[in-house]
């Protein structure tokens, strides 16, 4: 038998917008509330389509994993959350990304980019501080929103960090280099810097992929107690790590979102003959 990767061709004839959608809440009935729709997204750098006719609802107050080979998607789907494609000429967006409940259309020309990076922050796969202070590091993005009394900065970047579960490892050198912090504490710091300006959601691309095993194990704990206060979406190629953290996932393929729900449906009785492929390490 072949190893090689299975064509899209398998995937289901496309439905019209509504059936995608009422497709796409069935596996997320039981979620109380749902807090970002995306919706017909397509997206492409240049003349490339990189994402295809995607449809995703977000429940609240969960964690969503994005899995799937290299190449997929996945990373592109999470930039989109935070218009990080804005970045460079010629990328383009086609359907919505829909913030709940306000109805904002996170794509929408009308929206600052800059605005979105502060609602919707972002952790990267390699730790990525500041050459500034601890202390600076995570009050940079309130800096930027003119928090200026030091005292609601001081009592901002003590949350974010205890958010983080890094408080109790830094609280005696916030005025020290946060580039002389070991990687763990490097990304954990990166991850209170996200949640300092209280984004709606929280978008951790690979979060763990350059930790050892214990600072890995550190950022889990952190994502389970996370998900209280806040909504995350997480690409990972860990998928005994989407199966820890995970209340949802979604698996893709070729720019194309093959199939998503419980996080226990996803692994224990996939629905589409290219997740079980993917999962049982037959391709990707």
């Amino acid at each position: 038998m072949s190893n090689a990767a299975p064509a899209l061709t398998h995937l289901a004839p496309m439905a019209t917008r509504a059936s995608r959608l009422a497709a796409a809440r069935t596996d997320y009935a039981a979620s109380e509330s749902i807090k970002a729709e995306v919706r017909d997204l397509n997206f492409f750098y240049g003349q490339r389509q990189a994402l295809k006719n995607v449809n995703l609802p977000i429940p609240e107050r969960t964690v969503t994993a994005l899995i799937g080979p290299s190449g997929c998607g996945k990373s592109t789907l999470l930039r989109c959350f935070n218009r990080m494609h804005d970045l460079y000429p010629g990328n383009r967006y086609e359907g919505e990304i829909v913030l709940q409940p306000s109805g904002l259309n996170i794509l929408s020309p009308q929206v600052d980019p800059m605005e979105m990076r502060l609602r919707t922050g972002m952790v990267f796969q390699k730790p990525n501080p500041f050459p500034k202070s601890i202390f600076d590091n995570v009050a940079y993005g309130l800096r930027l929103r003119f928090v200026r009394q030091r005292s609601i900065l001081q009592e901002r970047v003590e949350k974010a960090l205890r958010a983080a579960a890094l408080w109790d490892e830094v609280k005696d050198r916030l005025h020290h280099s946060a580039v002389k912090l070991s990687g763990g504490q490097q990304q954990r710091l990166c991850v209170a810097r996200a949640l300092a300006t209280d984004p709606e959601i929280l978008l951790l691309d690979e979060p763990t992929s350059a930790l050892d095993p214990i600072a890995t194990s550190k950022i889990e704990d952190m994502i389970f107690a996370l998900k209280e206060e806040v909504t995350i979406l997480i690409v990972t190629h860990n998928m005994e790590q989407a199966a820890r953290v995970a209340d949802f996932t979604g698996f893709m393929y070729l720019g194309a979102l093959v199939e998503h729900g419980a996080t226990s449906q996803i692994f224990q009785t996939p629905k589409n003959q290219l997740t079980e492929k993917y999962l049982t390490g037959s391709f990707g």
